[in-house]
């Protein structure tokens, strides 16, 4: 099983990160904007329309707001399993990192899969810039 490992750095603190975290249909305004396009809630999945073109339904498995992390799974033809878990963590003075875990099946997608996070990293690095000194 492929598993791929993100750990982000973020010079706001981490209620702020996890706010938008835990605001699971507004992936697209607050998280990673301009990689997600659109994201609508239905029931306890959101779909997730991607800059690519692509569509997903992530469902929502856990939100926890004691641990600040959330956990979401996607169920569908091209993917046997696909599990991934966000979890926000105090790093310091303002400070924070991201941690986003990704668990997936099959392997051979792992790499596209891993391409896609580096483009979601970088959206949402500017989504949290840096306050104006």
């Amino acid at each position: 099983m492929a598993s791929i490992h993100n750990d982000i750095p973020l010079p706001v603190p981490a209620r702020d990160v996890w706010d938008a975290v835990r605001d699971f249909g507004a992936l697209h305004q607050r998280l990673v904007p301009g990689f997600v396009t659109a994201c609508t809630l239905d029931g306890d999945a959101r779909i997730v329309t991607f800059a690519n073109g692509s569509v997903a339904r992530e469902e929502l498995i856990d939100c926890n707001d004691a641990r600040q992390r959330l956990v979401y799974a996607i169920n569908n033809e091209r993917l046997r399993h696909y599990s991934a878990s966000v979890q926000v963590i105090a790093d310091g003075d303002g400070k924070s990192r991201l941690l986003w875990t990704i668990d997936m099946l099959p392997n051979e997608l792992a790499a596209y899969v891993e391409g896609q996070t580096r483009e979601a990293v970088i959206a949402l690095q500017k989504a949290f810039p840096a306050a104006a000194a």
